[in-house]
């Protein structure tokens, strides 16, 4: 018998009546270790009521007890990172250190989020009219959704939850059914520090949660990450049902390695941001575009460094683990296949590759493709996957306009040892996130994290003072203390004076 996993409201586990459930897998044995159950309708209006109950006491508690519980979530999750991090390793398949990464980047949001108060403040105008004063206040929304990939259990919901709650939000969490326990740990852990119950609730399942968020009139807004055209559907189908949405989509991420750039530290980030995760990240470099005569060289660099590298099951010190599901693995093994047979070179082949791991893991290895052609599919898809993409141009001038013709706009990177090039870079790239000799350009807790093109739907990005006013409302007071000189009638429009 396998453990089942349900859902969670107003503080405490909430079983479900339906009868629908999802294998949970192990990605490195390709084990069943868990079932999670899919919630049916009833079971998402159930979670989405106990949120909307939790609101008014928890919108009603002052700043400083909001903070202070927020603080001790951070210590506790301080203390037990290292199980988060297992938890991920264990159902997504990433290594135990990049999970880590994960869970410290996350971290970064609830630093800032402790902040609060200070970010928080409104402005204030005193006699803006003859006995008039004017001040501002931004207010929470009420019950907030969040809907999470299965690529990041645990940072991605972080981005928003720990800003949506202390703002005054209650939070609905739907994560990945590939993934689920990340979040009910993290339920448990928001217990354990205190919060009341109900401000931060969890629905597992699938189109049925994930349609039932969208559609309640108690939801008052969405966050969702994971790729284009399902955030087009949550973006459209949010908004037409009144609700905020922030829905970030797919990517295509290039690196320009120009003729200057140092290439063994472009070759050593190509393989971080390439290989990294398996490549499953929105963040990944998948197509790395070398500029004028340096490609064979560069090609050959990130091959032997690719060849080195240990693939396996993530908790044995490998360098990278598995994919997160068998389908992924015939995906991205599929796409290899496609670019040989359109005539691409496959450099490294990892579709063969030998992994360090027991039973029957979804497997691809660090995979490298020279001479690739813009009209390719593993140039104009998202491959999601250990796949880097050699592309090869004459000129800067090439590589941007390879980069500003493509139709996703989430980050990009820049080698080079000219100031001058990389300045224009960062100011003629139709990009969100951009990084000089940086290949992972994801900003600190304290910017915003978003992207351009196909890339977002809505105009506000995670995190971030943006994160801040998405989870929050204005609202402008004007305030005239009775003086028996402005008595009498006038239905003249009011002005200032």
């Amino acid at each position: 018998m396998t453990e089942t996993l349900h859902h969670w409201a107003a503080g405490a586990v909430l079983k479900t009546d339906g009868d629908r459930f999802a294998d949970v897998t192990d990605p490195a044995t390709g084990a069943v270790t868990r079932q999670v159950a899919l919630a049916t309708e009833e079971d998402v209006d159930q979670v989405v009521a106990a949120a909307k109950a939790a609101f008014p006491g928890w919108r009603d508690t002052s700043l400083s007890k909001r903070t202070t519980i927020l603080f001790r979530f951070r210590e506790l999750l301080n203390a037990r990172a290292g199980e988060l991090a297992a938890l991920i390793t264990a159902e997504h398949g990433k290594v135990l250190s990049d999970a880590a990464g994960e869970v410290a980047r996350g971290q970064e949001v609830v630093e800032f989020a402790c902040g609060m108060p200070h970010l928080l403040k409104g402005g204030a105008t005193e006699n803006a009219s003859t006995g008039v004063d004017v001040h501002s206040v931004r207010q929470p929304l009420g019950v907030v959704g969040i809907i999470s990939p299965f690529n990041f259990p645990a940072m991605v919901p972080m981005w928003f939850f720990p800003i949506a709650i202390a703002a005054g939000n209650t939070v609905v969490l739907k994560p990945s059914e590939k993934v689920p326990s990340a979040a009910l740990w993290i339920a448990e852990l928001w217990r354990e520090a205190g919060l009341p119950d109900g401000v931060f609730n969890v629905v597992n399942g699938d189109k049925v949660a994930v349609d039932g968020l969208l559609t309640s009139p108690d939801v008052k807004s969405i966050s969702f990450v994971g790729s284009t055209p399902i955030a087009r559907y949550i973006y459209e189908t949010g908004t037409a049902h009144g609700k905020r949405v922030q829905a970030l989509g797919g990517a295509k991420n290039h690196a320009v390695v120009l003729p200057d750039a140092d290439l063994d530290l472009a070759a050593d980030q190509a393989i971080n941001a390439g290989f990294g995760s398996a490549g499953e990240r929105c963040m990944a470099i998948s197509a790395l575009v070398a500029v004028g005569d340096i490609a064979d060289t560069l090609v050959d660099k990130i091959a032997e460094r690719a060849r080195g590298l240990r693939t396996g099951d993530g908790r044995r010190g490998c360098d990278m683990g598995p994919l997160v599901t068998r389908a992924a693995q015939e995906r991205v093994s599929g796409y290899v296949d496609a670019g040989e047979r359109e005539g691409a070179r496959v450099v490294v082949d990892g579709r063969g590759v030998a992994p360090d791991a027991d039973g029957q893991g979804f497997f691809v290895g660090p995979t490298l493709l020279d001479h690739v052609g813009t009209g390719m599919s593993v140039y104009t898809d998202e491959i999601f996957g250990p796949v880097l993409s050699v592309v090869r141009v004459d000129t800067y001038e090439q590589a941007v306009d390879l980069i500003n013709a493509n139709p996703y706009g989430n980050g990009t990177a820049i080698f080079t040892r000219d100031g001058g090039a990389a300045r224009r870079f960062q100011n003629e790239v139709e990009v969100g996130m951009i990084g000089v000799n940086v290949p992972v350009p994801v900003p600190m807790a304290y910017y915003s994290f978003g992207g351009w093109k196909n890339s977002l739907f809505g105009d506000t990005h995670a995190h971030g003072t943006e994160g801040v006013h998405f989870f929050t409302r204005g609202k402008v007071v004007t305030t005239r203390w009775l003086d028996p000189s402005h008595a009498g009638l006038n239905l003249g429009f009011p002005t200032n004076a």
